[in-house]
């Protein structure tokens, strides 16, 4: 069973969208778990987020590296991480968790920068950019991660924690550098004051999952804004 389910992102868990955060990630995680106990299956595969190390000053992450969140969206993740945890070691239920780290790639959420770029690139609008630009992110492009979670599926270790990323860091100026490239325009950037819970770096240490199952990214950042950006066109291409 893969559970991917949750409601996403962090600059949107503040406040009273944080009852939504409960509601869909922890709340229905444990609901889950609880059916679970009753129901005899090999895997359960729940998709956390690299949001619940928080601003760390230790790279790359380790799965056993401090968790502490720094929204209330990694709270959440945290939470429901530790609830798939102790159902594995109360009840045996088979699960193992995956820290996803910054996903992109063709069909990514409208809400990601990467999307957000492109889109503005492409029709001439503007790019909201929080903070500076110099924050760094593993970004981990999205059939990378589909192959961890399969991985995950025949050789993940019940009750245990791995990181899926790329363990590639860049910084989002250098990223969106690389979109004008890729597409042959300018982004107008509209800088913003940096957004609360967003951290300063995150890059993960992947020895784990390649350990235990075979993780390997294979795609280059290059390879993925490209592919990213020819999805970008067809899905707005009539606007532009």
């Amino acid at each position: 069973m893969f559970h991917l389910a949750a409601q996403p992102g962090v600059r949107k868990s503040w406040g009273r969208e944080f009852d939504y955060y409960i509601r869909d990630n922890i709340l229905a995680t444990q609901r889950l778990l609880e059916r679970l106990r009753e129901i005899r299956i090999t895997k359960l595969i729940f998709a956390s987020s690299s949001s619940v190390y928080g601003q760390s000053n230790n790279f790359p992450l380790k799965e056993d590296s401090i968790t502490r969140p720094f929204s209330p969206y990694g709270v959440t993740k945290l939470a429901a991480e530790n609830l798939a945890i102790l159902y594995s070691g109360n009840y045996g239920v088979p699960a193992v968790s995956l820290r996803f780290f910054t996903v992109f790639g063709r069909r990514q959420r409208p809400d990601m920068a990467f999307h957000k770029a492109m889109k503005a690139a492409l029709l001439g609008e503007e790019f909201p950019m929080y903070g500076d630009g110099s924050q760094v992110r593993d970004f981990t492009h999205v059939d990378d991660t589909v192959q961890g979670i399969i991985l995950a599926a025949d050789r993940g270790k019940p009750g245990e924690i791995y990181n899926l990323g790329s363990s590639r860091e860049i910084t989002l100026a250098e990223a969106l550098k690389m979109i004008e490239k890729i597409a042959g325009r300018k982004i107008k950037i509209k800088r913003l004051d940096v957004a609360r819970g967003d951290v300063r770096k995150t890059l993960a240490s992947i020895e784990k999952a390649h350990k235990d199952l075979g993780y390997e990214p294979k795609k280059s950042m290059e390879e993925g804004i490209e592919e990213e950006w020819n999805w970008i066109k067809t899905i707005y291409s009539s606007n532009s």
